[in-house]
């Protein structure tokens, strides 16, 4: 078995994906219109897809108001303050970090601009 991919429920998949597109490198490998507008995304490498679709909005979850270690995803940065600042100036919001682990890796967590926590991470060694 291998990993295909893991699914987000949110209010406006066109506008997510887009956003991922633009500002995460993620690429779209799959789009369906209504009623769901299901929107496949993959990352720079191809290895790794997500999901964003949307079900009646009561199915939701509010994002913004869990604590990030409930539900995250995690992108690998060259340059931490970089990615900060440039992830800020397209409308995420810092929530902490960066600091650095007792493995040397350095992490930060943004919220995307719809409440999805997103956690940067500038490993010491690459785990993948």
């Amino acid at each position: 078995m291998k990993f295909e991919h893991f699914a987000i429920n949110v209010e406006d998949p066109p506008a997510v994906a887009a956003w991922y597109v633009e500002h995460l490198q993620m690429q779209i490998v799959r789009h369906v219109g209504e009623p769901t507008h299901m929107h496949f995304l993959a990352d720079s490498t191809g290895r790794v897809m997500m999901e964003l679709y949307n079900n009646p909005p009561d199915l939701i979850p509010d994002y913004s108001a869990q604590d990030p270690q409930v539900l995250h995803m995690a992108f690998a940065v060259e340059d931490m303050e970089g990615a900060i600042v440039h992830l800020e100036a397209a409308g995420a919001q810092k929530v902490g970090g960066p600091g650095q682990t007792p493995f040397g890796d350095v992490l930060a967590m943004v919220r995307d601009p719809w409440g999805f926590a997103i956690q940067l991470t500038q490993r010491a060694e690459p785990m993948v």
